[in-house]
């Protein structure tokens, strides 16, 4: 199902094939966490623990989107649907955990080698991550492209682990389904990276002409989850952080209602410095700042900052409590 070819250079940015149309590949942040080194903003924002989260996707390489900013190999985008023959939502979740285990294998210290222990990992850490109890829905691809992704939400909360689902708003009618069946997420994303109808197949490349369409209704959809929601920014300098953006993006935060907006840095890694350079970065300042003018106008109050990740969180005053409990579960 994915290319020979594909499958090389996804292996060679470190991920782990699961099945058919699957991969898991280990955040920077699990492994600082696996070392004492640091936690991602996430588990300062929301309290998943970072060395217990599994970042993975169940359409690697299927989206509709050819994201401008994107740090994935998008060049190697097979489409926007799945072939027939797609996993079980078991199958997926016991190979996901099984490719974390083994690629986390370099963090174990062998307590009988004679050798020298190269690494540094906190062991109590190891052995709890060997059962991750997050699993982080995005990585590549679109997930809700994935025909049983809320029978994969559904067993995940059966084994008592939390998700977080990624989407790029476009599959109205799943998110539609995922309420209706009672499948919704641990926390549902929605990420809206441009603020406007005549700017976004400039900058999304969207597969579907209908796209704008699409994500404003997922975002009146949003409005009524009964799940926290967030919406997602991506800031990319001379693209999106103009005054002009601000009072557009306010407009669609209050017809999406949700529970936070997430405003995070454009990254120049992987794939996108081949599409926009180190200065399309915003520093923090400039993060701050577009914050503070999203918070005035929409309402929104500042809530939390991680500057080593340059994103900021803003709470509605009547969200949801942002930390992970039982009753999520």
């Amino acid at each position: 199902m994915i290319p020979e070819k594909i499958k090389k250079i996804l292996k060679k940015q470190h991920y782990e094939i699961v099945g058919n149309h699957s991969a898991v590949q280990i955040c920077r942040w699990t492994k600082n966490s696996l070392r004492d080194q640091g936690v991602c903003y996430k588990e300062k924002f929301y309290g998943i623990k970072s060395h217990l989260c599994c970042q993975m996707t169940p359409a690697i390489m299927w989206c509709p989107n050819k994201c401008v900013h994107c740090w994935r190999a998008i060049e190697y985008t097979i489409g926007d649907k799945l072939p027939d023959n797609i996993d079980n939502p078991k199958k997926i979740i016991d190979g996901c955990i099984k490719a974390q285990r083994k690629l986390l294998q370099g963090f174990n210290i062998d307590p009988k080698s004679k050798k020298k222990q190269l690494s540094k990992a906190n062991q109590k850490k190891y052995t709890e991550a060997q059962e991750p109890m997050q699993f982080a829905i995005s990585l590549s691809g679109e997930p809700t492209l994935y025909p049983l992704i809320g029978d994969l939400i559904s067993e995940l909360r059966k084994r008592k682990k939390t998700s977080f689902l990624v989407t790029n708003g476009l599959y109205p009618e799943k998110l539609k389904e995922l309420k209706n069946k009672k499948q919704l997420p641990t926390q549902l994303y929605i990420s809206v990276n441009i603020s406007n109808k005549n700017q976004y197949q400039k900058f999304h490349r969207s597969s579907l002409l209908d796209a704008w369409t699409r994500l404003m209704k997922s975002l009146k959809i949003m409005s009524d989850l009964k799940t926290r929601t967030v919406f997602r920014i991506n800031l990319i300098r001379e693209i999106n952080m103009q005054d002009k953006d601000v009072q557009e993006f306010a407009e669609l935060i209050k017809k999406a209602k949700s529970d936070f907006i997430e405003i995070k840095s454009y990254m120049a890694v992987g794939f996108a410095r081949k599409r926009l350079g180190y200065d399309r970065m915003p520093l923090m300042k400039e993060m701050l700042d577009f914050s503070k003018k999203i918070e005035k106008t929409t309402g929104y109050k500042i809530e939390d900052q991680d500057e080593r990740s340059r994103v900021v969180l803003l709470k509605r005053d009547d969200s949801v409590e942002r930390f992970i409990s039982k009753a999520d579960l």
